[in-house]
């Protein structure tokens, strides 16, 4: 801080009062029964001393007018009036004794242990906002005081403001002061005085007390009075006379804006900064009429801050209970929808598993009427009759031999096409076919082609829907599954002995249509001489389907989200292989898509499963991607036929998928609807909540905070009596700062 200064001096006064700062050897004065003890300070007209009241023992500052001539003794008996009438009141230095009739005359005063407001804010710089306000409360109290009892002090400032043992403020130096009804001016000092003061004509007014405040304030809170700067001082000071300076001061206030600086101290909020502001107003109107004034709006920001927690927790609270109940609605409205969901799968699971089971037994009723069409044909007369006249070909007899090489069996093959001996059985096969097509619906299959080969193996005569010429007329086929009845196609070895053939009707393998490269199975019977006692075969009829084409294909509606598809569930290289699927309807694969052993083993074990289409993965097949909720089921043989693994089973395998999307749509589309209301609802709820605290904001006047941050209490609520003592010897002389 620089020193603040009241009165003017010339340069004759000023080395007075320098040579009397020197001078500290002795007292210049023995008041009876005082104990002189050490030298404190010196002033323009001079001395400070501590000594000790021999008969209370007590510590008092003793202050000596060392030159009479120098001194406005009228001031003095002011002051000394003053102080009378605040005598008792621990807000101010109270006065002991007066020695008019002393040479030197004194003043004895109270010893205020720890300096000033001003050696405080000197040596350990600005105070947090908490301690500032504090501190200002109890000056303003002071003041309070001072103005019941009739009396303006006219130039509060820190040096005029001494700290106790406490370190709580006690309001010194009256020299100034004047009385409620007196209408002489009084000068303060430069910054702290309020603008309309600095005039030689000016009457006391209380608001000039209230300037006084707020530019305390504002110096506790940045260290600095409002508006001082050094260029401003020197314009200020470049005047001739003290009216002129004064002029000079009061348009330098004047034409200023307002002070800022306290708004960016972190911890100052927007109360307390305009309780500065309105102190520090430049119109007198629109400062605070008194200081009791500024006390009301002290205690009315320290309730504002007293039921800002309670506000905060009141706002707070229902937002937490709001952020709970959100929460817990979220929680238990997902593990709701989880569990509607797992409920929708393994229903639409079980579902499946029923169309599965449906559909194989459908398979199975197809297979057992397809067992007896060709039993049922392999005893007709007609083609046992058509098929001695071809078995006595020579032709035949030539490609059933087993030393026939394989160029010399493709010569003999053409020769065979055109044998006349073929004919009738030719004929037979294809009315059977023609007529079996004919009179099936739509829904029900359409067989791929039916054929006899001769005991060895050879084909002899065969039927297609569309007529065309096939090269299978004459080739060895003992090594289909279909002929020998094994589980597996064979090797073509070619050996003298008869080769093994089927006894009984049997579903074949499933394989691959050369001329349509389609999936197809067989249902194949021997075709037996009933009129031998062992009944030796003569051949065996084969009747082919594409898989695509069985009726449970065809008459099941198929959608990209719900069909069934046929699975080669063979043990080997192909077990898993695809073998019929909708998109497979438009355009057979050029690869095989297999289902993974794992992913057969999942559907079968659990019911939430979700399985992935490979199929998904061929061209066109994007629909097909995504999730699925599947199901499986094995078909077995007809009763009447023997099983082809030995437990009754074929090596085939029904799926029914359905899209988990569609599936749980209903699901999903629900708990969007209770996503949606949840958040109405919770808008609603907010909405309501913010505008009854708008109303509670607005009714109890809770202030905004211009500034964020918490205020850094360094000392808790006794405030003074933990700040550092200020040294008694480093202390000037509080009531001999003058100003130029």
């Amino acid at each position: 801080m620089a020193i603040e200064r009241t009165e003017y001096q010339d340069s004759q006064e000023q080395s007075r009062a320098q040579r009397l700062s020197l001078q500290r050897t002795e007292p210049p004065g023995q008041p009876a029964g005082y104990e002189m003890q050490r030298f404190l300070g010196a002033g323009a007209y001079g001395e400070v001393w501590v000594a000790l009241d021999r008969n209370t023992r007590r510590q008092v500052a003793i202050k000596f007018y060392l030159h009479r001539g120098g001194l406005d003794w009228t001031l003095l008996s002011r002051e000394v009036e003053k102080l009378v009438y605040l005598s008792a009141d621990r807000y101010v230095v109270q006065l002991l004794e007066v020695g008019w009739d002393a040479d030197p005359p004194y003043f004895v005063m109270e010893y205020i242990e720890n300096g000033s407001l001003d050696d405080l804010l000197r040596d350990h710089g600005q105070l947090s906002p908490d301690e500032a306000v504090v501190m200002f409360r109890e000056i303003a109290i002071g003041l309070t005081h001072a103005h019941g009892k009739g009396v303006l002090h006219c130039d509060l400032k820190p040096a005029n403001i001494l700290l106790d043992q406490d370190h709580r403020p006690r309001l010194a130096d009256f020299g100034q002061s004047r009385l409620s009804h007196e209408q002489t001016p009084a000068l303060g000092t430069l910054f702290y005085m309020a603008p309309e003061q600095a005039d030689l004509r000016a009457v006391p007014d209380a608001r000039w007390d209230v300037y006084a405040l707020g530019s305390l304030l504002f110096c506790m809170l940045t260290g600095s009075p409002p508006h001082r700067e050094d260029a401003r001082i020197q314009r200020i000071e470049s005047a001739p006379d003290l009216a002129a300076r004064l002029e000079n001061y009061r348009r330098e206030i004047c034409e200023q804006k307002p002070p800022d600086q306290h708004r960016a101290i972190p911890g100052v909020d927007g109360m307390l900064a305009d309780i500065v502001d309105r102190c520090l107003a430049i119109d007198p109107q629109h400062r605070y009429p008194n200081v009791q004034a500024v006390l009301n709006a002290l205690q009315a920001r320290q309730q504002a801050r007293m039921r800002r927690p309670l506000l905060l927790f009141g706002l707070v609270a229902p937002a937490v209970l709001m952020m709970i109940m959100i929460a817990v609605y979220f929680r238990a409205f997902g593990r709701a929808v989880d569990q509607a969901e797992r409920m929708v799968i393994r229903q639409t699971h079980n579902s499946n598993q029923f169309a599965a089971k449906f559909l194989a037994k459908s398979f199975e009723a197809e297979l057992a009427s397809y067992f007896e069409f060709v039993e049922r044909e392999a005893r007709q007369p007609a083609l046992r009759e058509a098929l001695a006249i071809a078995s006595k070909s020579p032709q035949l007899a030539i490609l059933d031999d087993y030393r026939l090489d394989p160029k010399q069996r493709i010569e003999e093959q053409e020769t065979f096409l055109a044998d006349p001996t073929r004919i009738p059985l030719t004929n037979y096969l294809q009315d059977k076919l023609d007529k079996m097509n004919e009179n099936s619906s739509p829904a029900d299959a359409h067989f791929a082609s039916l054929f006899v080969v001769s005991r060895r193996g050879t084909m002899i005569a065969d039927a297609y829907p569309e007529r065309f010429a096939t090269r299978s007329v004459g080739r060895d086929f003992s090594w289909r599954t279909y002929f020998h009845g094994g589980p597996e196609d064979r090797e073509l070895i070619r050996l003298p002995d008869l080769p093994e053939v089927i006894r009984s009707t049997h579903l074949s393998a499933v394989f691959r249509s050369r001329t349509t490269e389609r999936w197809k199975v067989a249902i194949s019977t021997p075709i037996l001489d009933e009129t031998a006692p062992d009944q030796p075969v003569l051949g065996v009829l084969a009747l082919t389907i594409d898989v695509g084409d069985f009726a449970i294909f065809r008459s099941h509606i198929e959608t990209t989200d719900y069909f069934a598809i046929l699975i080669d569930n063979r043990p080997g290289e192909r077990r898993g292989t695809i073998l019929q699927h909708p998109l497979f309807r438009r355009n057979p694969p050029a690869e095989d898509f297999k289902v993974s052993d794992k992913q057969l083993a999942g559907i079968g074990k659990e019911s939430l499963y979700s399985y992935r289409d490979p199929v998904a993965k061929a061209p066109g097949g994007k629909a097909y991607a995504g999730r699925w909720i599947a199901a499986t089921q094995s078909v077995d043989l007809p009763k009447r036929g023997a099983a082809v693994t030995g437990n009754g089973r074929t090596d085939l395998l029904v799926l029914v998928q359905v899209h988990a999307d569609i599936a749980t749509a209903p699901v999903v589309q629900l708990g969007r609807r209770l996503t949606f209301e949840g958040l109405v609802a919770l808008t609603l709820i907010v909405t309501a909540v913010a505008a009854m605290w708008l109303i509670v904001i607005y009714v109890v006047g809770v202030p905004g905070v211009r500034h964020s941050g918490q205020a850094v209490l360094a000392r808790g609520s006794s405030s003074w009596q933990d700040l550092s003592t200020i040294p008694a010897n480093r202390r000037s002389s509080h009531e001999d700062r003058q100003d130029t």
